[in-house]
């Protein structure tokens, strides 16, 4: 068994017009840049991207991916930092659901635990909590919030073997483990590709079971070179 694939495009074949998106990271640290770089210059439209935000340098990553038009619908916890998602929602050319960063994480995990929907005091009493059923439980209101599962999560980690083995460096462990569990076919960008056995049992965070794909991206990613020229030099 072996989910190395050779290059990006093959990585991402089969994400189609309209396809649900989770994209990893947490702020800029451990999203998938190369693959979302890549996506974003595919044409693909439509698509409805759950994230931790909305990107933030406008031609890197997930606001590269914003700003070809791919992506239709929002739903995300911290939608600022983003100028070219400020431009397209203030136009009406994409749809934005924000979520309590909590509860994102909590909807995700559910989702790739099979559990369709959980109770939550988070948002009970604002706008958030428009449309939604609650329920009283030992004399507090809580919120049911539904599970997100999507089409295609789309994850970097920092050390991956050919059976998909995974683990991740540093803050990029808050959302990519829990995506990996819940997206139907999962494509991970990996730092290092490691050889069968050399990630010991008990350090393995996402079990190959839950990864389809693999494309191995050396370390650079996010390019720090880039990143020092668009902030004019500074590290």
């Amino acid at each position: 068994m072996d989910k190395h694939v050779e290059d990006v495009a093959q990585a991402l074949s089969g994400i189609a017009d309209g396809a649900s998106v989770l994209v990893g990271g947490f702020g800029a640290v451990g999203q998938p840049n190369v693959l979302l770089d890549a996506l974003g210059d595919s044409g693909v439209r439509n698509l409805t991207v759950i994230a931790n935000n909305a990107g933030f340098e406008p031609e890197l990553g997930l606001g590269r991916l914003i700003g070809r038009g791919c992506v239709s619908k929002m739903i995300c916890s911290f939608p600022r930092g983003s100028s070219t998602f400020d431009t397209l929602y203030r136009a009406g050319k994409i749809e934005l659901e924000v979520v309590p960063q909590g509860t994102l994480a909590e909807r995700i995990r559910a989702g790739g635990a099979g559990i369709p929907a959980f109770y939550t005091p988070t948002a009970v009493g604002t706008q958030l909590a428009e449309g939604k059923e609650t329920r009283v439980f030992n004399g507090r209101t809580y919120l049911m919030e539904q599970a997100l599962t999507a089409d295609v999560a789309i994850i970097e980690a920092w050390n991956a073997d050919r059976w998909g083995n995974l683990t991740y460096r540093g803050s990029g462990r808050n959302f990519n483990p829990i995506m990996a569990m819940a997206g139907r076919l999962t494509i991970v960008q990996a730092q290092h590709l490691v050889p069968l056995g050399s990630i010991l049992p008990d350090d393995v965070v996402t079990p190959g079971i839950f990864v389809n794909r693999v494309v191995h991206v050396p370390c650079g990613d996010p390019p720090v070179a880039k990143v020092a020229a668009v902030q004019g030099g500074k590290k």
